[in-house]
């Protein structure tokens, strides 16, 4: 199927049944992602991270003040 005949496809549908479709497909992505095992480069990023994280719990920026800096 063509992006356009998807489009012309989601036109016809209403709101609502667009609001059912975008849910059904966010539920099988999230189905997907919880079967995926990380790699083990990942795995071993966020040992990583973990380890920097307990060895100096202090050195953190609060989201509040990322999203201040980017202008967010």
């Amino acid at each position: 199927m063509g992006n356009s005949d998807l489009q012309l496809a989601l036109s016809s549908l209403s709101v609502a049944e667009r609001i059912e479709l975008a849910e059904e497909l966010w539920d099988s992505v999230a189905r997907d992602a919880e079967s995926q095992a990380l790699t083990e480069r990942e795995q071993s990023e966020i040992a990583m991270r973990r380890a920097e994280h307990r060895a100096d719990p202090q050195a953190v920026v609060p989201w509040s003040q990322v999203k201040t800096s980017l202008k967010l």
